[in-house]
Order: C-alpha cells, then structure tokens, then sequence
C-alpha cells in the first residue's frame, strides 16, 4: 500500500543564506531562489534609510546614557532587516514590531517624538496605529506574532488587499505564542510574514543554549509554509525575499516564515552589560558584515552612489539626530486624567470612584490640564 504525502509548502530552506551582495560589496554567486536583486534607484532609497536609522540609534544611546530616556533596547548593526523589510510594506499592509523595532517605526513613518514617547514614560504608545497602519510595539515576546495572524485572517475574510509582517526574534522563536501563531496563520492560509530576526541572542541567552536546529528556518516546514533564510545584513535580499512574501500572501497562497541573519552590535538594553556573555572578538568579528558599508562599496562600483551622494545623505543624518535631540528636549504634556482614558466603553464603578479620588486630589493641588488652565 502507497500513502501520498502532500509535501506543498514544506520544502526545507536552502541552507546557504540567499544574498546578493557579499560582506566585500560585490555580486555574491549564492542561489537566490528565483528572486532579484533590487534596482538602483531602491537600493539607493535603502541605503540612505539605513543611514538615518543607525544615526538615529546612535542619538537615542547617547540620550539613555544622558537619563533623557528611561531605557532603550537599540537595533544597531540589524539595520537591513528592519530597513529592507519595512520598505517593502505597501501602505495598506500592517506592521507588528517589538521593542527593538523603533528602526522599523522610523521607516514606516512615525514621527521621532511619537516612537520615542514610551521610552520616556510618556505613554505606552505615542502614536496613532491607524494612521501608520502600525501597531504598538510588543514589549512582551511573540504576543504580536498572534495579533499579525488575527488582523490577517480579519482582512482575509474582509477581502481587503492586505497583508501583515511581525518581526520577532531568536528567543521569542521559543516562545508558545510563536508556535500558535505559526500553526494558525498556516491553516488559516493567513497573509502574514514572519520576519525573524536571528541576532545570536536572547539577551544573554546565545542560540545555541536555546536550539539545536540547524537554522531557526526549518521550522516553517512543521506547520506546512515555506521558510526562507537570508542574509539579514544583506538589505537587497531581505527586501527582496520580504517583497515576494508579502506578494505571495496577498494572492492567497499563506505565509512565510523568513530568517534573517544578523548581529545585535550593542547591549539588549542599556541597562545589559554583554561583557558578561560575549567577548569583544565576537563584536569584531561581525563588523566585517556591516550592511550599510557593504552596500555603499556596491553603489559605488555600479556608480549609483559618490562622494557627493554619501554626503547629502550623511548631512540629513545628521539633521534627524537633532530632531530627535529637540524631541527630547521638550517636556511632554502629561494629564494624569489619561489614566482614565481608553480603558472601558462603560467605566466600571471602582474606576469611577478612582477617577473622582484623582480628580480631588488635583483640585487640591492646583493642577489644570494642558488647555485648561
């Protein structure tokens, strides 16, 4: 007796990361599963966004250190697999980031004060999801990766012409949530992008102490999608192989799970002290794979990018790093009656009663709300 197998959507990931662009900055001969590499014009467009974003970490390390800011999880060195996969979003998709993900806030939109606005305290998300087709940023690991299916599987029985991506990382792979969300967006054929950023560490947990697959890819053909590795400093791929997901997803055929490898350059947070778990060889050595210089070093031998050009965009770096710095140097205008706010359609009796107690105690104090005074 023959039993047939269906095998569709379960091919094993290729286990050379697809790339286009090696460390060196020239054309790699990796096998690139049918993608292409971007034009000039886009790359050019990526390249710069990658520079605004790493002077922007730099900026917002330097104001944590300073105290303006209460803690900072900084993406730098992952700057292509937030850049390249935030691009290729088409402006009705949805993005689910996480903490570390201000990088990709950046990309889509939001605004330096409205990113920063949880870091500070100021509110838990201090912008409009609606308006950048973004939700608030996850603080606890892989809850979003559920909130990607869920919104996808509503635009799906919408018929609405939209897809979701959620980037988690290497430790939030382990976690419960991720393997619900990935056994449901697969049977529910939901068009979701899994973006998993694999920077060797779950805070001071390095991968090898968490897995022992060979790559964190693999897992997609368990739950019947396919999975894509790549090269995750290699912006050219991730937008490439992130753009052809979303595509995919939209036409009906499911999701995709894409592992990006790459390197998380500083701490977890600034409060982390990675000395304790890492040398300073192993930075060294992954400077090599730097994604913004391997892809100035390609632009410059196709002379799509000159002195000229990396200049203009360095100087509007730089201009970024003083917004975000004005930002910070704004006091907030904080009503504590915004506790109250957005919590009940119908406020609970003890909520009213907390409500009225705050209330007295302001009145007692003086204080008006910004406006009210």
């Amino acid at each position: 007796m023959t039993i047939d197998v269906p095998t569709t959507g379960r091919s094993l990931p290729q286990l050379q990361p697809i790339s286009f662009i090696g460390a060196d900055g020239q054309p790699t001969d990796t096998p690139t599963e049918g993608l292409r590499i971007p034009s000039d014009a886009t790359l050019i467009g990526l390249y710069r966004q990658m520079v605004l974003v790493r002077r922007f970490e730099a900026q917002v390390t330097h104001l944590t250190r300073q105290g303006r800011l209460a803690t900072y999880p900084s993406a730098a060195g992952q700057e292509a697999a937030e850049v390249g996969a935030t691009t290729a979003l088409a402006p009705n998709d949805w993005l689910f980031p996480t903490y570390r993900d201000s990088a990709a806030l950046l990309t889509r939109g939001v605004p330096v004060a409205e990113i920063l606005a949880a870091f500070r305290g100021d509110w838990h998300c201090g912008f409009d999801p609606h308006e950048y087709h973004t939700s608030p940023a996850a603080t606890p690991l892989a809850t979003q990766t559920l909130h990607a299916t869920g919104f996808a599987m509503s635009a799906k029985l919408k018929g609405e012409d939209a897809a979701t991506l959620t980037f988690l990382g290497d430790g939030a792979s382990s976690e419960g949530d991720t393997h619900e969300a990935f056994n449901f967006a697969s049977v529910w054929q939901t068009p979701t992008v899994f973006v998993l950023q694999n920077n060797q560490y779950a805070i001071s947990t390095p991968l090898r102490e968490q897995t022992n697959a060979t790559m964190l890819a693999d897992r997609a053909a368990g739950y019947g999608m396919p999975g894509l590795r790549v090269d995750g400093n290699d912006v050219a791929a991730v937008f490439a192989a992130v753009s052809a997901a979303l595509e995919r997803g939209r036409g009906g055929d499911g999701p995709t799970l894409i592992e990006c490898l790459t390197y998380r350059m500083e701490s977890h947070t600034n409060s982390d002290d990675p000395t304790k778990y890492r040398d300073a060889e192993e930075v060294e050595h992954w400077t090599q794979f730097d994604p913004i210089n391997r892809l100035e070093k390609y632009l410059r031998s196709t002379g799509a990018l000159d002195d000229d050009g990396v200049t203009e965009i360095a100087e509007a770096a730089e201009t970024l790093a003083e917004t975000v710095r004005d930002a910070m140097n704004t006091e907030a205008e904080i009503d504590p009656r915004e506790l109250f706010a957005h919590v009940y359609s119908r406020p609970r009796t003890a909520i009213v009663e907390q409500q009225q107690v705050l209330e007295a105690e302001l009145a007692g104090a003086g204080f008006a709300a910004a406006g009210q005074a």
